[in-house]
């Protein structure tokens, strides 16, 4: 599978007229927009640089896309942030619980200048280790 990103999208590009052009090179599992943006995940090998050659620039409602392999951010940590938090939990109990999933880094209740909780915690742990 590949991701692609497309950018310079026109604003009332739909995520149905985005698929039809893409499935043309291979199967779409799925594709999202986000303002004049968007992704396109394509399960096959090949179709991902086909696309990216015959679409780059391609014109889409008067307007030239840009299509390009997605570029994957490394992640390294990830930051938490949790609400509805009791007012009697400690930062020492918050922290035991996010490190059932990993190492933390970081990790505090928020309070105001009187030192009572606004009930939000952040975490940040030290690896994405999940489902």
């Amino acid at each position: 599978m590949a991701k692609l990103f497309i950018g310079n999208l026109p604003r009332e590009t739909t995520e149905q007229e985005m698929r039809s052009l893409f499935e043309q090179y291979g199967k779409v599992l799925g594709c999202g927009i986000i303002k004049n943006y968007g992704f396109v995940h394509i399960k096959d090998k090949t179709a991902p640089e086909d696309a990216m050659h015959n679409l780059h620039h391609y014109k889409l409602q008067g307007v030239n896309i840009n299509v390009e392999a997605s570029k994957n951010k490394s992640k390294t940590s990830t930051k938490l942030h949790v609400g509805i938090i009791s007012p009697t939990c400690t930062n020492k109990e918050l922290r035991a619980k996010f490190e059932e999933y990993g190492p933390v880094i970081e990790c505090d209740i928020v309070k105001d200048y009187a030192n009572y909780t606004y009930g939000v915690g952040r975490g940040c742990s030290g690896g994405h280790q999940g489902p």
